[in-house]
């Protein structure tokens, strides 16, 4: 089943396609928006964007419980291949991940985490708010249930295997690849996807598309 894909074109013909991946589980709705405004910008540089939803996220008719991250590769393998020309994929935090299988002429990463760390973090969320709602729980109780059936984090059902590959998932090496961290050295801008809410960040949006087209024209694209 075809998921839904959010594309934005220049006026003109495009140089290449951007495919971006967005973060993983609760972080995507909050980098949403920046990153619809950050395709803008891009598309006013001359690159076509696309940001695809992921099998069990946003508009998808799949059950997120139904799906895992090698589904996640293969989705996303299968979108670059639906596109014509050119291909850089650009990815937010977990959505490095899932980015390697698919073919492109270049990736860029935005301060990449290993999925252990997100799934600890959506562990302890969970433990914080059953500890909130009088439930007893605890990091290791969690994962034992994991272990079993499906596991409520963040809002998200996770299946067993869903768990498991992200408790051991990496990012793979792939090139030519430019992995950029925030702050001085990097993007400028704030960590949206620690916040409580959806957010924007206008600095981080300009910055975002200006580096990914610098590395695009550094990997040969004119």
């Amino acid at each position: 089943m075809a998921e839904h894909l959010f594309r934005i074109a220049p006026s003109d013909a495009s140089r290449a396609t951007i495919l971006l991946v967005p973060p993983l589980f609760d972080e995507a709705n909050r980098l949403r928006r920046t990153l619809a405004l950050a395709m803008r910008a891009l598309a006013a540089e001359g690159f076509a964007a696309v940001l695809p939803d992921l099998p069990g996220q946003n508009e998808s008719l799949i059950a997120l419980e139904d799906v895992d991250l090698e589904c996640w590769r293969d989705a996303l393998a299968e979108v670059a291949a639906g596109i014509d020309g050119p291909v850089v994929i650009a990815s937010i935090r977990g959505g490095a991940l899932i980015d390697h299988r698919a073919e492109a002429i270049a990736w860029w990463r935005l301060a990449p985490v290993g999925g252990a760390s997100l799934l600890r973090t959506m562990l302890r969320a969970r433990v914080t708010a059953d500890r909130e709602a009088g439930i007893e729980s605890s990091l290791d109780s969690l994962q034992a249930a994991a272990r079993d059936a499906p596991l409520l984090l963040a809002g998200n059902a996770l299946s067993p295997t869903m768990v498991a590959q992200l408790g051991a998932a990496e990012a793979q090496p792939v090139t030519p690849l430019r992995a950029i961290g925030l702050g001085a050295d990097g993007i400028a801008g704030t960590p949206l996807w620690l916040r409580a809410e959806p957010g924007e960040d206008a600095a981080m949006t300009a910055a975002i598309a200006a580096d990914i087209a610098a590395w695009s024209k550094t990997c040969g694209i004119s």
